[in-house]
């Protein structure tokens, strides 16, 4: 597990300020920083020549207007790609970022970065990018298939791993020394609820805690609910707006400082 403190507040821009640019590209990312932000959720797909880049969908159909995939394209191809095509307002050209460009244009800002695709044969060559980077302490990496979860912890990565969906089933049902025994992630990235299943409560948030494992929810674009999370010990939040969620963090901080006085 990562050496990084647990408890620390993240408010991540989910894709970016996805509510007022393109997702996923580097302006949305500079304006959730300058809105408030303070880590950023990304996603990440290989091209046919080996790139990683940013993007959350396989294809370009839904932001570029074209149906090609990624993985048949190589990086120059994806790049030619703007991201605006199908939006309607005015946003002028944005491109797909490499993932390279997104860890260089923000050196210090902890990541989420979300593995797309469930084969793990890009998984080694992910690690050695992040490495070169010296990114590790401050990237989760996760994904929703295990396999690729399994071949990131297997290759001993030094940063954090988000639990996958039998992790958080695990924590969520079982007693805690059992759950300590069996998850091997270090954040729990979820949603309020899945179904009739609560996450959100203050007894399981707890025992997160108590574990080292981070809470961190998405997608929350409502100031009350963000307060309510953060409130019950939540460790963060995922926003399409972190203009709208910052002051939330910024009363949070505050009271955070007034007790430690």
């Amino acid at each position: 597990m990562a050496t990084q403190q647990h408890d620390e507040l993240r408010l991540y821009a989910h894709r970016g300020a996805s509510a007022h640019l393109p997702e996923n590209s580097l302006k949305a990312f500079e304006k959730a920083l300058a809105d408030g932000a303070t880590a950023l959720e990304l996603d990440i797909h290989r091209t046919s020549d080996g790139h990683f880049v940013v993007a959350h969908d396989p294809h370009g159909l839904r932001l570029a207007g074209v149906p090609d995939h990624i993985c048949t394209l190589s990086l120059d191809d994806v790049k030619m790609w703007d991201v605006s095509t199908t939006d309607p307002r005015d946003l002028g050209h944005h491109a797909v970022p490499a993932l390279e460009e997104v860890l260089e244009a923000f050196p210090d800002v902890p990541m989420s970065i979300d593995h797309k695709p469930s084969d793990p044969t890009p998984v080694p060559e992910l690690l050695e990018l992040l490495a070169r980077h010296g990114a590790e302490e401050r990237v989760t990496l996760a994904s929703f298939s295990s396999r690729v979860m399994g071949r990131v912890r297997s290759l001993g990565y030094r940063g954090r791993t988000a639990l996958t969906r039998q992790e958080i089933v695990w924590l969520r049902f079982l007693p805690t020394a059992l759950a300590r025994k069996l998850v091997a992630g270090d954040a729990a990235q979820i949603p309020t609820h899945s179904g009739p299943i609560r996450l959100d409560g203050i007894r399981f948030i707890k025992k997160c805690r108590k574990l080292g494992i981070r809470t961190d929810f998405w997608v929350v674009n409502d100031p009350g609910e963000a307060r309510k999370l953060l409130d019950a010990g939540a460790t963060g939040v995922m926003t399409d707006d972190p203009a709208r969620i910052a002051p939330v963090f910024r009363e949070k901080y505050e009271n955070v400082r007034t007790l430690e006085r």
